[in-house]
Formats: structure tokens, sequence, C-alpha cells
């Protein structure tokens, strides 16, 4: 009996002593889980950065998981609950197996429970977020390009002052505007002859093939002269034509002869005539005829916009479209160039499009131009009726891409429109 009484003390104490061990290791374990849980702030924020925003652990390695950039979704929330529900009870039970082992080492579990990491740090990382894509749009954004650099080597391009070229044009531009209003202090004229004129005198130009200058050169000197002299309604036709005259002579390598001018105008006029007005012009104009007109900004501008043929076409059709137009006096020739180009790669893109390159060279914002363009588009619209059609059908050929029938950009008149609603409501 003792023998057998002393085998089963011994075997009860084994049993014991195997049941301590294993609790003892599970305690560790999970001490050594919860322990893990309750590292220092910092490196748990520290690991948060490397893993792109949360952590997930299970047995006590670290796994990357995919955090919500603004707040947590429910599932996560609720996984996270019934994470923190079940360490509780696990921890309960340790705690009423192994009264002298403790897991929590200061003051009770509710005051020092780890608060969930995404929880503490969402805040914080929205914000890192929201600076960095602050940084990045600060790094891309769009460049000024250098439109001279590929011409370095073209001497007559000459790069090495072309922008002090233009910044004289801008202070000359200034002596080539007219009063929007001179036409009322003619007795005989209305705007209507002008625009009947001007558009005449652009198929003349058409007809002779004549530098895009000289066709500008000649609306230029036609309204300065106007705004200066009063004429008859019938000396107006030989106006203009001693105007394209001058121009010619200015720009043209080959000029016309004064023969010429007497057909066209189907001998209205006489030799003798011709060269008085031509006289009383310079006169007028104090040989004043070097002046920056629409075309040097047209040029200067579609370089920047990197532009192709089709776009040139369209800018050059739109800009001698208000040519025409004696309203659009009231716009210095950058203004009607830059509106016009812009006007152009609306049309031909479908976008409103005016990079920064552009903005820099032309010196007008997009804000700047809506105005004009607005009208640039109306005139676009009704380019190919009434009686002014001389531009649609110029730019209706083969030799212009047949650029006046691209479709108008009617989304700028659209916009504008529902921009000055908004401002007067």
């Amino acid at each position: 009996m003792e023998i057998s009484m002393e085998k089963n003390q011994s075997l009860m104490n084994s049993r014991n002593t195997h049941q301590g061990e294993r609790d003892v290791i599970g305690a560790k374990k999970f001490g050594g889980e919860i322990g893990h849980k309750r590292r220092a702030l910092s490196v748990i924020n520290q690991n948060l950065d490397n893993c792109g925003g949360g952590v997930k652990r299970t047995g006590g390695r670290v796994h990357p998981c995919v955090a919500s950039k603004r707040a947590l979704s429910q599932k996560v929330a609720a996984e996270i609950a019934n994470k923190k529900q079940c360490i509780q009870e696990e921890i309960k039970k340790i705690n009423e197996s192994n009264e002298g082992f403790g897991v929590w080492e200061d003051g009770d579990g509710d005051e020092n429970e780890p608060v969930p990491m995404f929880l503490e740090t969402s805040d914080t990382m929205v914000d890192d977020h929201d600076m960095e894509e602050v940084e990045m749009e600060d790094i891309f954004e769009e460049p000024v390009i250098d439109i001279d650099a590929c011409d370095e080597g073209n001497q007559l391009a000459v790069v090495e002052y072309v922008e002090d070229l233009y910044a004289n044009y801008r202070k000359m531009e200034n002596f080539s505007l007219v009063s929007p209003s001179y036409m009322t202090q003619q007795c005989d004229l209305n705007e209507k002859m002008r625009g009947i004129l001007i558009d005449w005198l652009i198929e003349v130009h058409h007809k002779f093939d004549l530098q895009p200058e000289t066709l500008f050169l000649t609306v230029n000197l036609i309204d300065r002269f106007l705004a200066k002299q009063s004429v008859i309604r019938k000396n107006l036709q030989l106006v203009g034509l001693v105007a394209m005259l001058l121009a010619c002579k200015y720009e043209e390598v080959s000029v016309p002869i004064i023969d010429d001018l007497i057909f066209i105008s189907d001998k209205a006029y006489s030799r003798s005539q011709i060269l008085a007005m031509e006289k009383l012009m310079v006169n007028t104009l104090e040989f004043n005829l070097s002046l920056p007109t629409p075309y040097v900004f047209v040029k200067r501008f579609l370089k920047a916009a990197q532009s192709e043929s089709k776009l040139d076409h369209m800018s050059f059709f739109l800009i001698e479209l208000c040519l025409v137009e004696y309203e659009m006096l009231k716009f210095p020739p950058s203004l009607l160039a830059a509106a016009s180009v812009y006007t152009a790669q609306c049309s031909v893109y479908g976008v409103r499009q005016w990079s920064k390159t552009c903005e820099w060279h032309a010196r007008y914002s997009e804000d700047q131009l809506l105005e004009c363009s607005r009208m640039i588009v109306g005139y676009h619209q009704k380019a190919a009726i009434g009686r002014l059609t001389g531009v649609y059908r110029k730019y209706n050929t083969l030799k212009f891409g047949y650029a006046s029938k691209c479709e108008p950009a009617k989304f700028l008149v659209e916009e504008t429109d529902v921009f000055f609603q908004n401002n007067n409501s």
C-alpha cells in the first residue's frame, strides 16, 4: 500500500509539473505576443511608415497590409474589435489559472490596453499623404520650354537678341493702336464700308500671292490713316490700294506696279490720283511705317505652341477674320495674336489648351484671352455666310489645308456664358 501511494503521489507531482510547464510556456508565448504589441509608439509608427500604412501581426511576424488613406473600413475595424475581445478573454483565463504570473505589470488592463494603431495614426497619415501630393505637384509643374534652343545655329533666327526684339515690339505696339471709335469722325464712311474694303483687299492679296506681313501692314496703314484723315466714300478704295502699295514697298521683293493697281480697280483711279494719295498718306503718317502688327506676334506664339501646319493655317484664318471686324481694334496686336492662337488650339484639338510656355511668351493668361477668344469663335461661326466671305473662301483651299472647314470651338462661348452668369448672380 505504501508503495502504491508513493507511486500515485509521484505520478500526480509529475502531471502537475508538466501542466505547469505547459502553462508557463503558453503564458510566455502569449505574453511575448502581448508584450510585442506594447512596444513604444515611435517604433510602431516607424513600422507603419515602412509598410506603407498599417501592419498586421500574427505569430510574432509582421506582414504588410493595405491601409485606407482616410479612415478604417468597417471590415478592418470589426476584425480589430474581435481580436481585442479574444485577447481580453485569453488574458482573463491565464490570470485565473496563474494568479502568480502577471502579463501586465503596470495597472489595470482597461487603462493600459493598446489603442488600435490605425486609429492613432490615421490623421497623421492623411496629413503626410496630402503633403506628399502637394510636393509632387510642385515637382512636376509644367516647365517653360526654351523655344529658341533648336535655332542656335540659324543666323536668321537671331537667337542672341530675339527676346530684345519682342520686348521692343511690345513697347512699340502702343504706337500702332488706333481709337476703336475713330470711324465716328468720318462723315462719309462707316464700319461696314471698312469691312468690305478689307475683305476685298484680302482677295487681292491672295491673287497677287503676296507675303502675309504685307496684308497685316496694309490694314494697319488704312486704320492709322483714316483715324487722322477724313476721306470721302469714293476714295476709300483708293486708300486701300495705296496702303497695299506702301506695304509692298516695305515687305515685298517684287512690288506690284501702279498699272496693276489701276487694272484691279477697274480703272476707277488714274496714275496721278494714286501718286497723290501715296504722298498724302506718308505725310499724314509722318513716314512711320515700321510698326509691329499682329503678324510678328502670332509667329512667335505659334513657335511657343510648337505648332504644325494645321494649327498655323487655323491661327491665320482666325486672325484674318479679325482684320475685317472693326470692333477688334480695341485689342492690342499682341493680345489679338495670342487669342487667335489660343482659339485655334481649342478648335483643332477640341479642348482648352494654353501651355505655360505660351503664357510666358505671350504674357497673357488664359483668363485674359477669353473675351477676345469668344468674339473670334463668333466670327468663325458666321464666316461662310453673309457678304464678307473672302477669308472663308481663301482658307477653303488645299493650299491652306481647308482650315475654314474646321469646327468652331463653341464650348468656349458656352463656358464663358456660364462663367459670366455665375459672376453676375
